[in-house]
């Protein structure tokens, strides 16, 4: 499929042939060799019989065309996968280990490339894509090195004649649903565990950002991961709800993960439980983030600042809620407010000195004109921000707000854009029982210097994850995920690749003697042999 992408301000130009290492020139280029605009399936790049368009959400301009996948080629994704099951999950977990090492090499070597393709097609600012590229290879690393750590266990059971093993062993075919603002980091998360433990996959990258799991494969096939291990459909926001329905009824799809909001996930469920697949889900947050009067306020703000406005407050885990006790609220929304001005810049992400990029589109600018509207004509105060930016209109002014209530649709919903409304609070069991109001829960924060409340309010917060006295808690040797209708299972961590396991218990029953027969034969097995 012939296409183009181009950056904000440039002439359109024709794709040239992908050849490793080759980069279209000018500072904000991005490199043609990774520019992919087909399907992957088993190994090869596939046209869709139509295409369409992705846009650059800072100016609204169509970067490129991407190919138009549908319920046809996400049945032909699933039938590729499933076949290079077979081999894949024989693969010694060596051989999966090093693949998955090469993969992460890759991405390192073209790390500046790829972040530049994050930041044109979501608009995150580049030092953010950047970050988000080396975390985003970092799964790779961690699950090369967890895939030579899949171990079982021996039982011995009270029969003297019996022996009991506990094996686990690969799912099948993964089918891997993931968001628009963490375009490559939450592929990687799902994808490096599948693929460390046996399984293979289907990608279906968000309809705004096809091109980070398009360069993703182009790398994976460099590495050398076999035809039909990796295998991504992008499909635009038309036919995503018939292709999400086709990969969670599929009969050959093992397990669903999918990271998105509530609503989709439930959706997913439904057609999931037909065939009872195994399912995990990163859904909505709601993350409350509390400051107690003991609380170093300015450590306080630096977290604020840090958990708020990363990604424009595009993130599930970004704090969405302040709680303030009364003896200190004063003075953290007067330094929140400072440090809003002096420290956020709205702009391009390509332009050095952003740190606000535009949201992902006018529907996501809508939500919060609606939360800050609602929540005014309610009473709160607007301290800095509060409307549209100039810079057009899928930009808004990170905005303050202060005297909010809980009956406002800021406390009660998520916001997902650069929106901190500030709630007082006199006591700490309001405070904990004002967090835990929502329905769900993924993160929460809190800041305190008395070790006692440390102790209780970590343990009373009913989240997945907590940050105290920390506003940034994601790293990849740490569980991810949420309880609630925040979702179900983790991710990253040594617990992570236990999502894509299957459990199986062999009883071995004979007589003692050949028990111990065939225990001297498997050991014998095992033995390097020269």
């Amino acid at each position: 499929m012939a296409t183009w992408l181009r950056l904000p301000g440039r002439a359109p130009r024709p794709r040239r042939p992908a050849q490793p290492r080759r980069c279209a020139g000018g500072p904000a280029g991005l490199c043609a060799a990774l520019l992919r605009t087909d399907g992957f399936v088993g190994g090869r790049w596939l046209p869709a019989a139509a295409a369409f368009p992705v846009h650059d959400p800072a100016s609204g301009a169509e970067l490129g065309l991407v190919a138009d996948c549908g319920v046809r080629e996400a049945r032909a994704a699933v039938r590729a996968a499933h076949e290079a099951f077979r081999g894949w999950r024989g693969a010694a977990a060596k051989e999966r280990s090093s693949l998955l090492r090469k993969w992460y090499d890759l991405m390192m070597q073209n790390k500046d490339d790829l972040a530049k393709i994050i930041t044109a097609e979501s608009g995150k600012p580049l030092k953010e894509a950047q970050g988000e590229i080396v975390y985003s290879a970092l799964f790779l690393e961690w699950f090369s090195e967890e895939a030579r750590r899949i171990y079982g266990d021996v039982i011995y059971t009270p029969a003297k004649e019996k022996r009991a093993l506990v094996l686990k062993q690969p799912l099948g075919v993964a089918a891997v649903i993931t968001p628009w603002n963490f375009p490559s980091a939450m592929i990687t998360r799902k994808v490096g565990a599948a693929l460390a433990a046996g399984c293979t996959v289907v990608v279906k990258p968000a309809e705004h950002t096809p091109f980070s799991a398009l360069a993703l494969a182009e790398l994976a096939n460099q590495a050398g991961i076999p035809p039909g291990v990796y295998n991504v459909i992008p499909c635009s926001r038309k036919k995503a709800k018939e292709v999400g329905e086709a990969l969670c009824t599929d009969p050959l799809v093992s397990k669903i993960s999918f990271t998105g909001s509530t609503a989709t996930g439930k959706v997913l469920l439904h057609h999931a439980a037909g065939s009872v697949k195994r399912v995990s889900m990163e859904l909505g947050g709601h993350a409350p983030f509390i400051v107690f009067d003991s609380a170093n306020v300015d450590q306080a703000v630096a977290g604020a600042m840090a958990s708020k406005f990363r990604n424009s407050g595009q993130t599930c885990v970004c704090s969405n809620r302040f709680l303030v006790q009364r003896g200190i609220h004063d003075s953290f929304v007067k330094k929140f407010a400072e440090a809003m001005k002096t420290n956020l810049r709205v702009g391009n992400g390509f332009e050095e000195r952003t740190t606000q990029g535009p949201l992902i589109d006018e529907k996501a600018v809508e939500k919060v004109e609606k939360h800050v509207s609602d929540a005014v004509s309610k009473g709160a105060t607007i301290v800095t921000g509060g409307k549209r930016h100039q810079l057009g209109k899928n930009f808004f002014e990170p905005t303050l707000l202060s005297n909010v209530t809980r009956d406002m649709l800021c406390s009660h919903e998520e916001t997902f854009g650069p929106l901190a409304p500030v709630i007082k609070f006199d006591t700490e069991e309001e405070a904990v029982a004002i967090a835990n109001a929502a329905d769900v829960g993924l993160a929460g924060y809190f800041y305190s210097q008395d070790p006692a409340q440390i102790w209780r309010v970590a343990e009373q917060l009913e989240v997945g994850m907590v940050g105290v006295n920390e506003g940034l808690i994601s790293s990849v040797e740490c569980p991810f995920g949420g309880v609630k209708q925040s979702g179900l299972g983790r991710e990253g961590s040594k617990y992570g690749i236990d999502e894509y396991l299957e459990l199986k218990y062999v009883c071995f029953g004979a007589s003692q003697e050949l028990v111990h027969q065939d225990t001297l034969q498997v050991c014998s097995c095992l033995r390097p042999q020269h």
